[in-house]
């Protein structure tokens, strides 16, 4: 599987990460014996299996459900229709398995339950990018992703066209509410983190317009705007004239998503791709 484990490596995804929670998966699925394939099945009969889209989308996590099947299927061959950030329509093959019968249907449901919620994941950040398009704003995430899949929730939104918000708590220093209530004020608590991590990236959280003039004051690169109006956005980035990138936050909502973006923010931050991402419904079918 060196092939596969350079192509996740490639992709900006830690193979043995990848591998881990694939077999994590597998454990949950099969602590024991597939009692109903093993009853119902000849052990040596081999077949193909399409991966079936049944509704349009933006793929994401081929390469995962392909390591499912590498992991599980007996004899097994693979072939890819499409690869991950494609769009694909209601019918579409998105991948093609060869082995025995009992280990495809075995690897199914954990194989389709990556490539279902990654392509979910990638999906709904496309809407995003669509209702964005042509203003300088880009959907960003968050770290509001489910636990274990945090890697591969942020691989699926590149893979929709958005942009990684910081992985963890120690590649960015963030700085939210109750970090500025306990240092005093928006200005004490970037200057303590700029003091302590003069090289890391800062961003921090504004709920006025003169939080924000404080903080352009003290030469802050990065402010996060916090449910602020649309017309509060617009003075912000009047106010700014590129001196901070700007991201808008707080339950921002599709229906919104064009006004937000056309005040001139250069993100809007979502956990919703993450969080609330409907499945992309994929199947898979047996070939007679």
């Amino acid at each position: 599987m060196s092939d596969l484990t350079d192509e996740l490596r490639g992709l900006g995804l830690d193979p043995d990460l990848v591998a881990d929670r694939v077999r994590q998966a597998l454990e949950e699925d099969k602590p024991g014996e597939d009692v109903t394939s093993a009853a119902t099945l000849e052990p040596r009969e081999h077949a193909w299996a399409d991966l079936v889209a049944r509704g349009g989308g933006v793929v994401a996590g081929l390469p995962v459900a392909e390591l499912v099947f590498r992991s599980t299927v007996l004899d097994v061959e693979v072939k890819r229709h499409a690869a991950d950030g494609d769009r694909v329509t209601r019918g579409d093959v998105l991948m093609s398995v060869y082995g025995t019968v009992p280990t495809l249907l075995t690897a199914e449901r954990t194989a389709l339950n990556f490539l279902c919620h990654l392509s979910g994941v990638a999906t709904a950040t496309a809407r995003w990018v669509d209702v964005l398009a042509g203003t300088r704003a880009r959907v960003r995430d968050t770290r509001k992703t489910t636990p274990g899949l945090r890697a591969l929730e942020k691989y699926a939104v590149r893979c929709g066209g958005g942009v990684n918000h910081r992985a963890t708590l120690s590649d960015q220093a963030l700085v939210k509410d109750n970090h500025v209530l306990a240092a005093g004020s928006v200005v004490a608590a970037y200057d303590a983190v700029r003091a302590r991590y003069p090289d890391l990236p800062v961003q921090v959280e504004v709920t006025t317009l003169d939080q924000l003039r404080q903080l352009l004051d003290a030469g802050a690169p990065s402010i996060l705007l916090d449910n602020m109006s649309t017309a509060q956005m617009a003075e912000a980035v009047r106010l700014t004239a590129d001196r901070a990138t700007l991201e808008a936050s707080g339950g921002l909502t599709l229906e919104r998503g064009r006004e937000v973006a056309e005040t001139g923010v250069d993100f809007v931050a979502v956990g919703a791709i993450t969080h609330s991402a409907p499945v992309l419904d994929v199947a898979m079918d047996l070939r007679g």
